[in-house]
C-alpha cells in the first residue's frame, strides 16, 4: 500500500505505511487472539474491565508524581517504555473491543471530534477560556 501523508499547515508531519495504521494494529490484534483461540473471554463487559484495570495501572506510574517530577521523567527511557507498556495493553484491549462490536472506530473518532467543535468552539473554550468556564459552574 502507499505510504500515507497527513499535513498540517502545508507541513508534512506524519507518514504511515499501512504498517503503521490502526487497521493494521486491528489484524495484528485480532491474529494473536484468534491463534490462542482466546475470542471465548472476550465479551465487551470483560473487555471494558480490561481496559479499566490497565489504565489504573497507566495512571499508577504517576501518582504521586507532581509536573515538574514527570517532566523530569519524560527523559528516562525506563519510565517511558513502562508507559508505552500500559498505553498499549491499554490500546490492545480497546481494538479487541472495537473488533467483536463491529465498530468502525475510524468514523467514529470522525463523528466525535465533530461533535466536540460544535461543543466547544475555540472561541468560547479555547486556552484558559475553559477553565474559566468550568470554575464559573460552581463559583
Amino acid at each position: 500500500m502507499d505510504e500515507i501523508s497527513f499535513n498540517i499547515y502545508g507541513e508534512s508531519v506524519l507518514n504511515l505505511s499501512y504498517d503503521n495504521t490502526i487497521f493494521c494494529l486491528l489484524e495484528i490484534v485480532r491474529s494473536f487472539r484468534d491463534k490462542r483461540d482466546w475470542s471465548i473471554y472476550h465479551k465487551p463487559k470483560d473487555l471494558a474491565i480490561s481496559i479499566t484495570i490497565e489504565a489504573a495501572e497507566l495512571l499508577e506510574l504517576f501518582q504521586w508524581l507532581s509536573d515538574e517530577d514527570i517532566e523530569q521523567l519524560r527523559s528516562s527511557q525506563k519510565f517511558i517504555s513502562r508507559v508505552a507498556e500500559e498505553i498499549s495493553d491499554i490500546l490492545i484491549y480497546l481494538l479487541s473491543l472495537v473488533d467483536i462490536l463491529g465498530i468502525d472506530i475510524v468514523e467514529q473518532v470522525k463523528r466525535k471530534i465533530k461533535a466536540n467543535e460544535t461543543k466547544y468552539p475555540p472561541e468560547k473554550f479555547g486556552g484558559t477560556k475553559f477553565k474559566e468556564w468550568l470554575l464559573s459552574k460552581y463559583l
